[in-house]
């Protein structure tokens, strides 16, 4: 919910990396770290440029042409997407918000009351503007910056150094109790994974999508969709009907069992449909509510897709909200006892759609010994509704491995890097350009440009319709990425798919056909369904082994945090590079799930807990790539010496502490930029550097009480920044770098 906004004019050039100024906890830490990057980096000839694809500036890209000269806002994701498309390109990205729609509602309304004549988000569009509108935003809500960036297939993998840590500082994954009744919840039956259709294109071709209704009348849901010979095209769909009998199915099981009822979606990535299905849980678990004054709630345009939090925000402005809200209040006491995010705030799990994002909160009810947090603050054991079941099994076998042969070990367990299919917005499901909310019984056709109809779906009024699309190219490469992978390990590599379901079935066939491109030769490479492949890497992982996780996109969102929680604590220590297809590099920091809790306890401790080491990871794999594509040894001299210097900061424990009176992200950014001007100032293959970096080092060495008493002394009381979305620079900078002599330090080289 945090956004940094900079006025970098410097000088682009092939020895240029672009560092994305993104949200929440990741822009604070920016702030910090980047002024270190910049001085290091200059030193050795390369530049640093700075854009800003956070929520905010999207919006206001979004708007540019609205709005008055001094406050345009030029697009600079756009700007990024066409360089991630050339060979040139080097692109750091830190963690971006993934809107819901109560985030960008919020963000707007932050933008507004700064003086941006934005228009509010019509949640129905009936005006030629509320349509323009609409289709502006929703361009910027949901999971809009990945694939425009993601311009090739992610290689995810815990590093060395951080494993090696892990062994040593290893953190407590809990047991599950004797008799545990947490389980996971899934439909299995007239969901997306059941109801799945897939064709392959035997040519270059545009479609059409449509919906004709009982009465014959047709609507063209989505026209000029352009497909290339070979991509996989999907459509599928799941049945309001048949969620609304699981959901009421599952809150009478959570009721009789006595154990906490939580939601599991991704309402950022599936920004389409996963809020309309975590509308559906609301109004099930409120069922008497909405049935009593649902109409009145429809009226003051009050939706359930938005979540609770925001429906008992807006009685205020209802005649009788006093009474509803007593009425949701009553259902909470008299329903099944519901988890919640945030108990001392009264956060519950139907809050937020954006707050329950799976990939997040399962594995940290995993380690968590099956349990989440009731409305007092204590833990119980848990039902997980996860509806779709295309990947809820993969869940389940891990609660199921846990329950039998205890918690994993940190100290000795193996590791799951994850080759993932994301390239050319790759199995990108649930996007708003193609996933619709049917409004009236008929079928959905997908029809080529001669009129034929490559797949059809008889609906209902309100079921979910979505198509998605995967392109060859993308394919072939991700199959290449993971035989290299396994040959420079020397580690299986497991395909997640399941030829049961129809997209898994031709991607398998894929697989099969390029593998033959490749030598394979004394490699373990197989296909396993994804419950089946997750057994597989248990057992592997409890004997100390690893084994490659390859999967498609969502799975890769999964994959890359259910693992490497359990393995190290935290999914923000991975590496994460992009080999992008056309030859440049794309590094990512970790993820961002628990980005807003670290914004929330810096507002109000100016303590900031966010741990940069995937940054720190990313930029010294950026450093060498720029090395390697442009001859610049100094930048390879920079990735080297960060790499020790990161190994330095993980051995002497610099991460950020749980309390304040320990060092936070600030305190972090300091000794990697101390240890990293040691490294620089005794490394003998370029004297050059050694003798910029000798008195920076001595200084940082000689002022390092200094430096940590002025950067802790800060914390421990209120810090106003300006606003979450799009807060003011000079407050920012003022409340991230608190220390003098660390400034002027840095400010010297």
């Amino acid at each position: 919910m945090l956004a940094i906004r900079t006025g970098d004019t410097g000088v682009v050039s092939d020895s240029t990396i672009f560092y994305t100024h993104t949200d929440e906890a990741p822009a604070l830490a920016t702030a910090s770290f980047l002024p270190i990057v910049k001085a290091f980096a200059s030193a050795a000839d390369v530049n640093i440029e700075t854009r800003d694809i956070s929520l905010a500036g999207r919006i206001l890209a979004a708007f540019a042409d609205q709005l008055p000269a001094e406050q345009k806002v030029a697009d600079a994701l756009a700007e990024l997407g066409q360089l991630a498309k050339t060979p040139e390109a080097n692109i750091i990205k830190l963690p971006n918000i993934s809107a819901s729609i109560p985030q960008l509602k919020a963000a707007i309304a932050e933008l507004q009351a700064l003086g941006f004549a934005l228009p509010e988000y019509p949640d129905e569009a009936t005006t030629d503007a509320e349509r323009d509108a609409r289709a502006r935003y929703d361009k910027v809500k949901g999971s809009a910056v990945n694939p425009v960036l993601r311009e090739g297939n992610s290689d995810r993998r815990a590093p060395l150094s951080v494993k090696a840590y892990a062994r040593k500082h290893p953190h407590v994954n809990k047991p599950f109790a004797a008799g545990s009744k947490t389980r996971v919840a899934t439909m299995g039956a007239n969901d997306f994974f059941s109801n799945e259709k897939s064709v392959v294109m035997g040519g270059d071709d545009v479609l059409t999508i449509r919906h004709i209704a009982a009465d014959g009348s047709t609507t063209e849901l989505k026209t000029g969709l352009k497909v290339l010979a070979g991509e996989i095209v999907d459509a599928t769909f799941l049945s309001a009907d048949a969620l609304d009998a699981f959901l009421a199915k599952t809150i009478a099981e959570a009721k009789a069992d006595d154990v906490l009822y939580s939601v599991h979606l991704k309402a950022t990535m599936m920004k389409v449909s996963d809020p309309i299905i975590f509308g559906h849980v609301v109004k099930a678990f409120f069922a008497d509510v909405f049935a009593k004054y649902g109409t009145e709630l429809a009226a003051a345009g009050l939706s359930a897709n938005d979540g609770l939090g925001s429906i008992l925000a807006g009685l205020e402005n209802v005649a009788n909200g006093a009474e509803i809200e007593a009425a949701f209040n009553a259902a909470l006491a008299q329903g099944p006892r519901v988890s919640y995010v945030n108990s001392d705030k009264g956060i519950t799990n139907l809050h937020v759609p954006s707050d329950v994002i799976v990939d997040a909160s399962m594995p940290a009810l995993i380690r968590n010994g099956g349990k989440l947090w009731g409305a007092d603050g204590s833990e119980d054991d848990t039902l997980a509704v996860i509806p779709d079941s295309s990947y809820a099994g993969v869940y389940q076998a891990t609660i199921d491995d846990v329950i039998a042969n205890g918690p994993l070990d940190p100290a000795t367990i193996g590791s799951v890097p994850n080759v993932g299919l994301m390239a050319q917005a790759a199995e990108e499901y649930g996007s708003h350009d193609k996933t619709f909310e049917i409004k009236s019984a008929g079928r959905v056709e997908v029809v080529n440009s001669a009129g034929e109809v490559l797949m059809v779906h008889e609906v209902n009024q309100g079921d979910i319709w979505r198509a998605t699309q995967t392109k060859d190219e993308p394919v072939r490469d991700w199959v290449k990425l993971a035989v290299t992978r396994a040959r420079a390990t020397n580690v299986p590599a497991i395909f997640w798919l399941d030829e049961a379901r129809a997209h898994d079935a031709q991607i398998i066939a894929k697989v099969k056909q390029y593998l033959g491109e490749h030598d394979t030769t004394g490699l373990t490479i197989e296909i396993m369904a994804p419950a089946a492949a997750t057994k597989y890497s248990l057992e592997r992982i409890r004997r100390g082994l690893d084994t490659i996780s390859v999967t498609g996109n969502v799975l890769r969102d999964y994959n890359t945090d259910l693992f490497p929680i359990l393995e190290v604590g935290t999914s923000a220590k991975m590496l994460s590079i992009v080999p992008l297809l056309n030859g440049g590099g794309l590094f990512e920091t970790g993820a961002g799930g628990s980005a807003p809790k670290h914004v929330q306890q810096f507002l109000e401790e100016n303590y900031l807990r966010w741990d940069s080491l995937g940054e720190f990871f990313a930029l010294a794999a950026s450093l060498e790539h720029l090395a390697i594509t442009t001859g610049n040894a100094k930048a390879k001299v920079l990735a080297d010496t960060l790499d020790r210097a990161t190994g330095t900061f993980l051995e002497q424990d610099r991460s950020p502490g749980r309390k304040i009176g320990t060092i936070d992200n600030r305190g972090s950014h300091f000794y990697l930029g101390l240890y990293w001007a040691q490294e620089l100032a005794a490394q003998t293959e370029d004297a050059e550097l050694a003798g910029k970096f000798a008195e920076l080092a001595q200084t940082l060495t000689d002022g390092e009480a200094t430096i940590v008493a002025e950067l802790n002394a800060v914390q421990g009381k209120p810090v106003d920044i300006g606003g979450y979305y799009r807060p003011d620079v000079n407050l920012v900078e003022k409340a991230l770098r608190p220390s003098a002599t660390l400034n002027a330090a840095i400010a010297s080289l």
